[in-house]
């Protein structure tokens, strides 16, 4: 998504060229491509796919076939993980602790079908400003009061600088899901002042911004994650660019931060 202007076989080449070792694929792109081809695409190159995003949206009509699918989607692009985007209020709801256990029973229900296939299904709190619309999971505790009620090998969490980075009770929280094995992804962007109007598309390169991305890198590496460290930015300003100049400016700055 950081470069979403690149055509998947230009994404994979400019990786190759840049030594970047994975790649985390968004469904959208891969079924415009073809979920086969692009399997083969990126298996060819050598590449990794670290993740697919996203599953979710639990709170809306028609869920569980559409998670069936991503999970299938995963498995075939040969990713074990796929990030799970839980979904807000449901249509006319103000019930906050509702839609959260309905999140909760509808990734019970998916699970053993995720583990059929061995895919894991990562929970991703997104900042408070997403509950109503996009995530009522909000913080990272929230997310694991939800996937500890699973095998951590089934049900873990994603770690967002950019959804956790304001949090005083992240770390202890990182902590607690290291040493459960639950750490199933780690993504990084900036966080930048002041926001875009449409506030989904604010997330600055790496190193812009207010975020302290070496303590965050060591808080995950000491809560024993060993796992990709994935760059996720949704910038307009940066998707109106040339997008092989856009890769290898993150990449530069993932190395410089």
């Amino acid at each position: 998504m950081t470069v979403r202007q690149l055509p998947l076989p230009d994404l994979v080449r400019e990786c190759v060229r840049l030594g970047v070792p994975g790649v985390g694929l968004w469904r959208e792109p891969v079924r415009e491509y073809g979920v086969e081809a692009a399997a083969a695409l990126v298996r060819d190159a050598g590449l990794a796919v670290t993740t697919l995003c996203r599953g979710g949206f639990f709170t809306t009509d028609g869920w569980e076939a559409e998670n069936r699918a991503a999970i299938e989607e995963a498995a075939a692009l040969g990713t074990d993980t796929l990030i799970l985007v839980s979904g807000g209020l449901p249509p006319g709801s103000r019930d906050l602790p509702a839609a959260r256990a309905r999140i909760a029973d509808a990734i019970g229900a998916l699970a053993p079908y995720a583990r059929a296939h061995g895919v894991r299904l990562a929970i991703e709190p997104l900042h408070p400003m997403y509950a109503a619309d996009r995530c009522a999971i909000s913080t990272l505790d929230q997310a694991l009061a939800v996937a500890e009620l699973f095998p951590p090998d089934e049900v873990g969490v994603v770690v967002d600088t950019y959804h956790l980075w304001w949090d005083d009770r992240a770390p202890a929280a990182v902590s607690r899901a290291g040493a459960a094995a639950r750490i199933h992804s780690v993504q990084l962007a900036d966080w930048t002042t002041p926001l875009p109007a449409g506030v989904l598309t604010g997330r600055g390169q790496l190193g812009t911004g207010a975020i302290d991305f070496s303590a965050w890198c060591a808080l995950v590496a000491d809560a024993g994650y060993d796992g990709p460290i994935e760059v996720e930015l949704f910038n307009d300003e940066l998707w109106a660019r040339d997008g092989v100049e856009v890769l290898e400016e993150t990449a530069e700055a993932f190395l410089r931060v």
